[in-house]
């Protein structure tokens, strides 16, 4: 899967570039100026977007996947919690009945 990203990005990367290089010589005339200065925005769009792809999802949105393992977490404390819960009421019953004899 890295290696697919890693290809589209790169083409996207090139894409980009030639895009800017494009804009940039319309950019030269000024006839053609209104062409290519939308076209030199639309390569830095492709720019970024290049490197969005190439990096993992969880750089991209710490956010989100803090929220799913914390919500993993929160899950197993619970489940692991059981069994201690029960012991620790026997326990409670065990001495209550110590302190009652």
């Amino acid at each position: 899967m890295f290696l697919l990203r890693g290809l589209a990005a790169s083409l996207l990367w090139i894409v980009a570039g030639l895009l800017g290089l494009v804009g940039a010589l319309l950019c030269a005339t000024l006839v053609l100026l209104p062409v290519g200065i939308p076209l030199l925005m639309l390569a830095k769009k492709v720019f970024g977007y290049s490197m969005v792809v190439m990096v993992p999802g969880k750089v991209r949105h710490p956010v989100q996947h803090a929220e799913k393992s914390t919500k993993r977490g929160l899950k197993r404390a619970g489940k692991k919690s059981k069994p201690v819960q029960r012991t620790v009421k026997k326990q409670g019953r065990k001495a209550r009945r110590a302190v009652a004899r």
